[in-house]
């Protein structure tokens, strides 16, 4: 882990390490945020009576976003960062 020492990275490989152990470590915090509001919205969207359709049709989006959220956070950008800045090093 040479690139904890010298706060830069030498390689892909070391630049693609320090990607994957940034994301490991967003897993606990973002499922807990992504639970928490998850299961908040889901008395909404289950629910009925007087007011319910329109708070429905606002919590919706949200939950869509709570899904998505971990997967581009977690995934797509990280990809991207390797794409972009992985250029610029060494393979080796």
């Amino acid at each position: 882990k040479a690139y904890k020492q010298a706060d830069n990275y030498h390689s892909k490989a070391d630049l693609t390490a320090a990607l994957l152990e940034g994301a490991v470590m967003r897993i606990r915090p973002k499922a807990m945020t992504v639970a928490t509001i998850f299961f908040g919205l889901l008395p909404i969207m289950w629910g009925s009576g007087t007011g319910n359709e329109v708070m429905q049709k606002i919590a919706a989006p949200m939950v869509g976003g709570m899904v998505t959220a971990p997967l581009l956070s977690l995934f797509v950008i990280p990809a991207i960062y390797l794409l972009i800045y992985g250029r610029t090093l060494p393979k080796q």
